[in-house]
């Protein structure tokens, strides 16, 4: 597994044009819309857990 997650895309314009941040693990700028953001993992999620709106769920 790499140390570092890379996106593939601003989460805010959508463009490409990302680096890493000088300000730690996880931290992206975007050289488009000129905006920092961090990424982060949450954790997993139990088992067989699904939200509501999922399709296929089998719930009505």
């Amino acid at each position: 597994m790499s140390g570092r997650a890379t996106p593939f895309y601003c989460p805010y314009c959508g463009d490409e044009d990302l680096r890493p941040s000088e300000e730690g693990h996880g931290a992206w700028e975007c050289g488009a819309c000129n905006r920092a953001f961090r990424l982060s993992f949450i954790g997993l999620l139990a088992k067989g857990l699904r939200r509501d709106n999922d399709q296929g769920s089998g719930r009505t």
